[in-house]
């Protein structure tokens, strides 16, 4: 997948938002196999931390329209693209890892099993993520719709 294709796709969706670009960038990570895409919004106060569901939806359309401009319909095959505006996924990131690496250390010092309060799927994915190299640790996903959480298990070393 071409990085140049990706960014002329995203440029287009966004102009069509009138969200107005000042600056954008694609990177793929090869070890994870995904696609990473900084925009930097002249109105940089026009999304914030608290339209996260506005990113999810930009994020789902532009993924969309690239695995149909590729012919892509196998579930194997999809898009692993993130787009970050101003900043807003990777503040989240850090603040879910910083959630995860706090709750590893209870679990850790309870030795025992942590919850965590009910999350997206995206969200869990960047726990999992984050606690996959614990030795002493294991994640797991429960509960169901809209209360399923991450569970954060002490299993010794």
């Amino acid at each position: 997948m071409d990085t140049e294709k990706i960014k002329k796709t995203i440029i287009e969706l966004l102009n069509n938002t009138h969200l107005d670009i000042e600056e954008i960038s694609v990177n793929f990570d090869g070890e994870k196999k995904s696609f990473w895409c900084d925009v930097w919004l002249k109105d940089r106060y026009i999304i914030n931390e608290r339209q996260h569901d506005l990113l999810g939806a930009i994020n789902h359309l532009a993924k969309r329209i690239i695995e149909k401009e590729m012919l892509i319909s196998d579930l194997e095959e999809r898009v692993n693209l993130t787009i970050d505006i101003n900043g807003q996924y990777k503040k989240k990131v850090e603040n879910l890892q910083a959630v995860a690496h706090m709750m590893a250390e209870r679990a850790r010092y309870f030795k025992s099993n942590i919850e965590i309060d009910p999350m997206s799927a995206w969200d869990r994915k960047v726990i999992h993520e984050f606690l996959q190299t614990a030795e002493d640790l294991k994640t797991e996903s429960m509960g169901n719709g809209f209360d399923r959480r991450v569970v954060i298990k002490y299993i010794g070393v």
